[in-house]
């Protein structure tokens, strides 16, 4: 999961906040991909910080797609691009998505939560 890397580090106060998150949190993917009908996928989150995620997709993306993600819980939804996706011919592709825009409050947690800290992902 070191791809999760790949998404902006902020400094400074901003770097609490940004701390990834191991975290099952339930969303839609709603990708356009040209030549075909919009695609959409209920997935989970498998690491969330504030600036994206890391998620489990069967459907296709390549990197520097563009989808929207919405959040089940909060009914939120982001803009965002693909960062990484790594190919799993066995089950669900590996995605990486960053929010076109930060957005701390998307995952309607804060980051990290006091009671998470056994939960952090490594650096």
């Amino acid at each position: 999961m070191s791809q999760v890397s790949d998404l902006p580090s902020p400094s400074g106060p901003e770097a609490r906040r940004s701390q990834r998150v191991v975290l099952r949190v339930p969303i839609l993917v709603r990708a356009n991909v040209p030549g075909e009908p919009p695609l959409t996928e209920d997935t989970f989150t498998l690491v969330v910080n504030a600036h994206g995620a890391l998620v489990s997709l069967a459907m296709k993306v390549r990197p520097g797609q563009r989808v929207v993600i919405r959040n089940w819980g909060t009914a939120k939804e982001q803009d965002c691009r693909v960062i990484h996706v790594k190919d799993n011919p066995f089950g669900k592709n590996e995605v990486g998505i960053a929010f076109l825009l930060p957005n701390p409050h998307f995952w309607n947690l804060d980051f990290p939560p006091p009671d998470w800290v056994p939960y952090m992902a490594k650096k």
